[in-house]
């Protein structure tokens, strides 16, 4: 049997998951990373994608990530999300709503318009599509 670590996805409002898992991805600043038993520390930004976790059962859960960060460290995992959605939670009207603004915004250029945020806006509702309609 595979070993196992402890993996905690912490919001603003709550404690989202806990959970034994084998493997987890996570949609790190400069790519993705793949997190097994006994990794070495680490601290990490997490930009807009899916959170995927691997169970010692062979189930995989995936998740929609808004960003945040990420610590391993003691055989633990713990994940400080913006926000963490499973894709039957995702309302896909209003995700594609926001990507359809935050694509305005930024094809407009206007002076007002903080670019860097409306990219943001845009990965975020990207990432929730993608996984409300089955992609992971």
């Amino acid at each position: 049997m595979a070993a196992t670590f402890e993996v905690r996805v912490l919001t603003a409002a709550q404690t989202a998951l806990e959970a034994e898992v084998v493997h987890l991805q996570a949609p790190g600043q400069e790519g993705f990373l793949g997190i097994l038993a006994h990794h070495a520390p680490l601290i990490t930004a997490l930009q807009p994608g899916p959170l995927r976790l691997d169970r010692a059962d062979g189930t995989r859960e995936v998740f929609a990530v808004s960003g945040g960060f990420l610590e391993v460290s003691g055989n633990r995992a713990v994940v400080l999300a913006d926000a963490l959605e499973r894709p039957e939670e995702i309302d896909l009207e209003r995700a594609e709503a926001a990507k359809q603004r935050a694509e305005k915004r930024l094809a407009a250029r206007a002076r007002e318009i903080d670019v860097p945020r409306a990219e943001a806006a845009l990965h975020r509702a990207v990432n929730r599509i993608q996984l409300a309609r089955g992609g992971q």
